[in-house]
């Protein structure tokens, strides 16, 4: 009975962690330094997500909430218009939901020189 236990949750463990999805690409890259705001990001992932939040924060301001306009449903693609604050580091933090109901974060960052 143990063997079988054991054999069904290792089954279901792979299978758990590929529904989850990551970000695959940011614009800009993160790490980047770019020369000027940009007007936009860019969040690419693997699989289908549905984002909840997302907050960009400047080293000279607060952190803020970035409208996500219409951009509710499940895809793997966003644009998220980016507010100025002019030059210096941006950290941009996400949250979302996977089709299969579980949360999922994470955060990039670039600098504007």
């Amino acid at each position: 009975m143990k063997k079988i236990i054991t054999l069904v949750i290792m089954a279901a463990i792979p299978s758990g962690v590929l529904a989850h999805s990551k970000a695959e690409e940011t614009t800009p890259a993160n790490g980047a330094t770019v020369t000027s705001v940009p007007a936009e990001i860019g969040l690419s992932f693997t699989k289908d997500i549905r984002l909840t939040r997302i907050e960009m924060a400047h080293e000279e301001h607060a952190a803020v909430r970035l409208d996500l306009g219409d951009q509710t449903s499940f895809r793997q693609v966003f644009t998220i218009p980016l507010p100025s604050n002019g030059t210096g580091t941006y950290v941009i933090e996400w949250r979302g939901l996977g089709k299969d109901g579980h949360a999922m974060q994470g955060e990039f960052s670039f600098s504007v020189e």
